[in-house]
């Protein structure tokens, strides 16, 4: 029998068997069946990893290749295989090819939104931004729904994030680090860290004015969304000051050196380190971020030298990490930028780049009861758009609460009573399910 390679590198014979399937080719009515035959992964996720690539990779160049394609689209890098039969990346990703089994990729994901804050607001919180109105990020309503102890941070945002407790309010606010950590050494972060000489005593002193202070003016504080907020913000500063347990948490170079070894010494492997460690210790959320995927020019050398380097070796480690701690299963994982590059490469310079691209780009997802070993999605001869139906970024979100247990369609309301629904168009995609 004859063996082709469609244009996304999938052999014709394995298409059906990894799962390369449009969005509507697998229906929910398959997943149901499925689910009821005992072929559905059990329990949801209880914790979650955004990894937000800032600035937007390029899908061509990472995990949606097309070596077929013509000169000046297909780009400088080859395909390699992956460790599932047919599924090829680009040749930059030989740790991303290895741990295939762990995620799925989606392909031809797309939206219309080109400008990088309203992408990044989108891939964010799964709603499409509107000017009236602030969604919250993932991260504030994993949060809300599932309290952690309170000396340790429920969010945590390494070293900042894209996300906002929106409408929800400050008290669900990411902890940003303001800072990755170095191997090997102590992760010293403001807010956690007891720093020029102050003590757990001195501490003390200072929160017991600070109370007397808050009595003294309750009653100019009424039922403000903001004060609220900040005073339990204050406590929960408080509570982890004074908590050996979420210093500890932050610190990786207490972490087993045959575990970190897996780790790279760039600040985002060891970030992604950080994360694996902060989910072993009770942080119920953490977002990753790391920039530079704008390459409007030298994109080739940016990503070979700069970028898939680094992603290549965190993601990898992060993966198998969680796998290795037996945290896999209870945490689920997205990695997306606000929008991919658009596949004709831009000679407006020496150094080719390309552009802005919303029509089409790729995510991964993984943990919980995600099947990992699928490309789910595909996009056209020249990742230009999407070659059946579209994924949205709000597909994704809806699949990501799902993951964590939480129902995409559940109203919260504003401080005004105003109904907001969480996830306003996406669908469960079933096919990471089953």
């Amino acid at each position: 029998m004859s063996i082709h390679d469609y244009c996304d590198g999938i052999k014709r014979r394995d298409f059906i068997r990894v799962g390369a399937l449009s969005a509507s080719t697998f229906t929910l009515a398959n997943y149901l069946k499925m689910a009821e035959a005992g072929q559905v992964k059990d329990g949801h996720a209880t914790s979650g990893i955004f990894i937000d690539l800032n600035g937007g990779p390029s899908h061509l160049d990472t995990f949606d290749p097309k070596p077929d394609a013509p000169e000046g689209i297909r780009g400088d890098f080859k395909t390699i295989p992956t460790g599932v039969a047919g599924v090829h990346i680009s040749e930059q990703l030989p740790k991303m090819a290895k741990s295939f089994d762990k995620y799925v990729i989606l392909r031809g994901v797309s939206h219309t939104l080109a400008a990088h804050k309203l992408g990044s607001e989108y891939v964010n919180t799964g709603s499409r931004p509107l000017a009236s109105l602030e969604y919250p990020g993932y991260g504030a309503v994993l949060c809300k729904e599932r309290p952690v102890q309170s000396d340790i941070p429920p969010f945590v945002a390494i070293p900042n994030s894209g996300q906002r407790a929106g409408f929800l309010g400050i008290q669900y606010a990411p902890m940003n680090t303001g800072a990755t950590p170095k191997a090997g050494q102590p992760f010293n972060v403001r807010g956690i860290s007891l720093g020029a000489g102050v003590t757990v005593e001195q501490l003390d002193r200072r929160q017991n004015l600070l109370h007397d202070l808050d009595k003294t003016f309750a009653s100019m504080e009424g039922h403000d969304q903001l004060l609220t907020g900040l005073d339990r913000f204050s406590d929960k500063a408080y509570s982890m000051l004074t908590s050996e347990r979420a210093r500890y948490a932050f610190d990786v170079s207490k972490e087993a050196p045959s575990f970190a070894a897996q780790f790279g010494s760039d600040p985002f492997e060891q970030s992604c380190l950080l994360a694996v460690r902060l989910i072993e210790s009770g942080v119920r959320f953490v977002s990753l971020s790391v920039g530079g995927w704008d390459n409007h020019t030298d994109i080739f050398n940016n990503l070979k030298t700069k970028l898939l380097p680094k992603f290549d070796g965190g993601v990898s480690a992060l993966l198998n990490g969680l796998e290795q701690k037996g945290l896999l299963g209870s945490t689920s994982v997205m990695v997306t930028g606000e929008f991919g590059r658009t596949p004709k490469i831009n000679t407006r310079a020496t150094l080719g780049g390309r552009d802005h691209y919303p029509r089409c780009m790729f995510m991964l997802m993984a943990g919980g009861k995600i099947r990992g070993g699928q490309v789910i999605g595909q996009s056209d001869e020249t990742a230009a758009g999407p070659a059946n139906d579209a994924i949205s970024p709000s597909d994704a979100a809806a699949s990501f609460y799902h993951n964590l247990g939480i129902d995409p369609k559940q109203e919260y309301k504003t401080e005004t009573g105003r109904p907001i629904t969480l996830v306003r168009d996406g669908n469960i995609i079933p096919q990471l399910f089953a």
